[in-house]
C-alpha cells in the first residue's frame, strides 16, 4: 500500500501474526488463516497443500501449533489422525501474544517499563490515540 493508503487492517494483522512465527509455522497458518486449507483438516490436507513437505514434518509443526495454542486438535474415535482448526484470527492471536509480551516486559523491568510506555504517548499518530481512546472505553 502507498504512504497515504493505509494496509487493511486484517491483512496487516495477518502479516504482524505471521511475522511472530518460525518459517514453517508461518506458511502453514497463512494457508489455514486465508483459507486456502479447508477447516477442519488433516496432516493430508496441509500436505495436498504444500506437496514438498514430509508427512512427518507437517505432522510435528501441526502438534507445535496447537501446543502454542494456534490450532485446536481433535481426536476423531477410531482414526488415528487429529483433526484440525485454527483457534482464533490474526487479530486474537496477536492480541494474547501482545498482552503476553507486555506482562513480561512489565515483570522483567517493573516502574520503569510503565514509564517507558507514558513517555511513548507524546509519539503517537492521530489514528493511534483514537484507537487507544477506544480501547479505554471498552
Amino acid at each position: 500500500m502507498t504512504a497515504d493508503r493505509p494496509e487493511p487492517p486484517a491483512r496487516a494483522s495477518l502479516e504482524r501474526a505471521l511475522g511472530l512465527l518460525g518459517r514453517l509455522e508461518a506458511r502453514i497458518m497463512g494457508a489455514v488463516w486465508t483459507g486456502q486449507v479447508p477447516e477442519p483438516f488433516a496432516v493430508r490436507d496441509v500436505r495436498a497443500h504444500m506437496p514438498e513437505l514430509a508427512y512427518t514434518t507437517v505432522m510435528t509443526t501441526l502438534r507445535r501449533l496447537a501446543d502454542k495454542g494456534l490450532l485446536v486438535a481433535d481426536a476423531t474415535l477410531g482414526k488415528r489422525a487429529y483433526d484440525y482448526r485454527s483457534a482464533g484470527s490474526p487479530a486474537a492471536f496477536l492480541a494474547a501474544a501482545s498482552q503476553r509480551e507486555a506482562q513480561q516486559v512489565l515483570d522483567r523491568y517493573g516502574d520503569a517499563a510503565l514509564a517507558a510506555f507514558a513517555a511513548r504517548l507524546d509519539d503517537l499518530t492521530p489514528q493511534q490515540r483514537k484507537c487507544l481512546e477506544e480501547l479505554e472505553g471498552r
